[in-house]
């Protein structure tokens, strides 16, 4: 049977998906519902075993080989983003100030294509594990997985995941050995001062030129000695001081930064300089201050091998393999399982001019999702056949 033919015949159906998934989006931690589609459109596959409500509302459909092989884990992203589409197409998102503005849609619908082609043909040993996990744009749902014990239940030898990647030539295939998307962490910086008069400002603690400190300094710090030639950055992405109130000197103040690096260590390094510095300016104002983090990412990080195996089958597959000489600013948690299991993740090219991942004009091309699915059931081929080449 020509499993390629098979998927081009059912392209239309992967497609119903993708809008179905498209037009009701839901948020990290809420994805009841887009569970309940995916394991609705997975009923006619008959996998071997079903796992629900793995780290969240997370999902594993799991299909079984004959013989003893390798378990591999291809995984993919339930959630979506608080951003408000602005498309105008009959899918457009349903839900108010929530769409697929990263593409998870177009990742669900290439495993679920995957899912059609392992109900034809069964690994020919071993077992595949399709993974929709929640949460990942927080930060926590990849987390909340490796916690399961049924996920250690699996004992991977391998997981391997996309992301669909703008500015890439439409279906190109984009691999990295070493870190592939950088470490993040949301830091929130909170100053107490003491209100005051407008008019007797000195008899108060203002937290505004300290609050302006700390956003300069912030923004600065990528540039320090110590981080030098590590990509390294921190974006300030809120501030709020005081009250709307012209009679009243502010008495409080909030600045928040998404830090961003190469490396988990240059991660350590950099939290502690920026912790330093709002320490610094706060107490040389006489003020209170309180330093919370969030969305943490780690730096998600590609094996050797792994990377040889997604080369090795994109070639295959007759697909171009362009090389990253730097890893992604973006984060993404699938580093918390490939600090478990090797693996990798890969780049699915999804064209050079159309609009970047979380803007509100953003969606996913459907011309990639069978690449992406012929990609992932190549690489299920060579490891359930034993033909990994051991140099290119």
């Amino acid at each position: 049977m020509d499993l390629i033919l098979e998927l081009e015949a059912f392209l239309p159906s992967l497609i119903k998906l993708r809008r179905d998934l498209h037009e009701n989006p839901e948020l990290s931690g809420t994805e009841v519902n887009t569970a309940k589609r995916i394991l609705a459109f997975f009923a006619q596959f008959d996998p071997d075993e079903v796992i629900s409500k793995i780290g969240g509302h997370g999902l594993a459909f799991l299909f079984k080989g004959q013989a003893p092989g390798p378990t591999v884990i291809i995984r993919c992203e339930l959630d979506a983003l608080p951003v408000a589409e602005r498309n105008d197409f009959e899918y457009r998102s349903m839900n108010s100030n929530i769409s697929h503005a990263c593409g998870h849609d177009g990742h669900m619908t290439i495993v679920a294509g995957l899912g059609h082609m392992l109900a034809i043909e069964r690994p020919k040993c071993g077992q595949v594990v399709l993974l929709y996990q929640p949460a990942e744009e927080t930060g926590e749902g990849a987390e909340k997985v490796v916690k399961d014990p049924r996920f250690r239940s699996f004992d991977a030898d391998y997981v391997f995941a996309l992301h669909n990647l703008p500015g890439y030539p439409m279906g190109s295939i984009v691999v990295k050995a070493g870190t592939f998307n950088c470490a993040s962490r949301g830091m929130v910086i909170r100053l107490t001062g003491l209100t005051s008069h407008a008019a007797w400002p000195e008899h108060g603690r203002s937290p505004a030129i300290p609050m302006c400190q700390i956003i300069e300094g912030l923004t600065n710090l990528p540039s320090v000695p110590e981080l030098n030639g590590v990509l390294t950055q921190v974006t300030v992405v809120h501030s709020r001081l005081g009250e709307p109130s012209f009679g009243t000197s502010p008495g409080h103040a909030e600045v928040m930064a998404t830090l961003r690096t190469e490396t988990d260590e240059s991660m350590t390094l950099l939290v502690a300089k920026a912790s330093k510095l709002v320490q610094d300016k706060a107490l040389s104002a006489g003020l209170e201050f309180e330093v919370s983090w969030s969305d943490e990412f780690v730096a998600s990080f590609n094996h050797n091998e792994a990377c040889r195996i997604i080369e090795q089958a994109a070639r295959s597959a007759g697909l171009d393999v362009l090389p990253m000489t730097k890893p992604l600013r973006s984060s993404e948690d699938f580093g918390r399982l490939t600090s478990k299991i090797p693996g990798a993740m890969f780049g699915l090219g999804a064209g050079e001019k159309p609009p970047q991942l979380h803007i509100p004009y953003y969606d996913f091309p459907e011309k990639i999702i069978p690449i992406g699915t012929k990609v992932f059931l190549e690489i299920i081929h060579r490891l359930s056949s034993d033909t990994i080449e051991t140099n290119e």
